[in-house]
């Protein structure tokens, strides 16, 4: 209720004082009048309800909003906190994987330096998808450009033009997300 309102109120109290005052000897003019104010009053006191109730709502609305955002935004940074740390460590997953392609799995001298570099990148491999972290290896799939980069475009009759032929890098996602796309090389029409 605003202060207009409350001296609009006071005004009409007082103004009733006086004509009730005015009127004593006239009793039946003095109860006109005075129903006459307190309906005034009344209507005065519904209408600054209805304003203060609306803007109780109003209020109540914005602060529940208010609310509502703040807790996406706090979902947001808990979800997607984790990007960074995540980017320092894809280069380590692919070093482990340029690791494994450059060694032959023939020579039995290499065997246990193979299996010690599969499983420390099976393990880094697990703590990414422990944290929503997902691999995009695209091959044979249809190009998208939301998750993959075309590094180069090679004829090929025997697929699909816009078909992934080769991944030469594993893409990556945070809770959805895109963190980095794969680098792929895409068929095109001959």
């Amino acid at each position: 209720m605003s202060t207009q309102d409350y001296s609009d109120i006071q005004q009409a109290t007082e103004q009733q004082a006086q004509e009730t005052a005015d009127a004593q000897g006239q009793p039946e003019a003095a109860a006109e009048l005075s129903i006459e104010t307190l309906q005034a009053q009344l209507a005065t006191l519904a209408a600054a309800y209805e304003s203060a109730k609306e803007q109780s709502l109003r209020a109540q609305a914005d602060a529940q909003n208010a609310r509502r955002r703040a807790e996406q935004d706090v979902e947001k940074a808990h979800k997607f906190g984790l990007e960074k740390i995540v980017n320092d460590l894809l280069p380590v997953v692919d070093n482990l994987e340029r690791a494994l392609a450059s060694i032959d799995p023939a020579n039995e001298a290499f065997a246990a330096f193979i299996e010690g570099i599969q499983l420390t990148h099976k393990s880094f491999v697990d703590a990414l998808a422990r944290h929503q972290v997902a691999v995009v290896s695209p091959e044979g799939e249809p190009f998208d450009p939301n998750l993959h980069q075309a590094v180069s475009a090679v004829p090929n009759p025997d697929v699909e033009p816009n078909t992934v032929l080769n991944c030469f890098q594993k893409g990556y996602t945070l809770h959805g997300r895109l963190v980095r796309p794969a680098m792929v090389v895409v068929s095109k029409a001959p």
